[in-house]
């Protein structure tokens, strides 16, 4: 499990390049929200979308990065932080590579809900190890308040950046520059975040599995649900870090 360094050791060093990461990956799955928007026309002609279908462009991403929002945080519990960063990462690159160089709307559609499926993925992870790197407390708050505002960045830059890039480069680099984006964040995953050590069994035994096609469910969050104590709420899952937040 992890903890946080003392302020002045080595650690301090890697706890802030940590601070910067975690906003920044925040910072990549947000901006792909709405980076296709203004490129949406170019990607009608080219592709051969109709007016009724070009809206799906955008709701693949968001409903898949919803969907599996619940799914993204448990595999976190169970597999791993790291590995569950980087695997999101990975799978986000590459389906942005593949939504780059997609000549029909099939294959865009799919790159499109795979990178969602990415999001989600890296989207509940920085949660987790945000609340479990940093100390309860001001260095907590500051490392969520920067961390929100950079999903929240992402929104407004997306729009912004998508029509810079659409028209200079055309409305394949709206895709292609996520993988300029998502590939150093992940070499500097593996830098930065320690390894992943053996699942907790009191997690896994605590927390049922979802079914990931019931996770984008509202019901999912019970009212009955109690936060974990202060004390522990540092080392909670994303699973109990979920539970408290309903």
């Amino acid at each position: 499990m992890e903890t946080p360094s003392a302020p002045g050791s080595l650690g301090w060093n890697r706890e802030k390049a940590t601070l910067a990461l975690l906003p920044f990956a925040m910072l990549i799955v947000s901006l792909d929200q709405y980076i296709v928007i203004v490129a949406l026309h170019d990607i009608a002609r080219n592709l051969g979308y109709s007016a009724q279908t070009l809206q799906s462009v955008i709701s693949a991403y968001a409903v898949a990065s919803a969907g599996f929002l619940l799914f993204g945080g448990r595999a976190a519990d169970l597999l791993g932080r790291r590995r569950i960063l980087a695997s999101g990462l990975v799978l986000y690159a590459g389906a942005a590579l593949a939504g780059g160089v997609a000549t029909g709307p099939g294959t865009l559609l799919a790159a499109r809900a795979f990178q969602g499926l990415g999001g989600a993925l890296v989207f509940p992870t920085t949660l987790a190890l945000i609340n479990t790197t940093f100390f309860e407390g001001r260095a907590r708050n500051r490392a969520l308040g920067i961390w929100g505002g950079s999903g929240a960045a992402g929104l407004v830059i997306g729009v912004l950046l998508g029509g810079l890039l659409t028209r200079a480069f055309g409305w394949e680099a709206v895709f292609l520059v996520n993988v300029a984006l998502a590939g150093p964040a992940l070499l500097l995953a593996f830098v930065l975040i320690p390894r992943d050590g053996e699942r907790e069994k009191a997690a896994s035994s605590t927390y049922p599995v979802r079914s990931a096609s019931l996770s984008a469910s509202p019901s999912s969050c019970s009212p009955s649900c109690k936060a974990p104590d202060r004390a522990g709420f540092r080392r909670a899952s994303w699973s109990a870090q979920r539970q408290a937040y309903c």
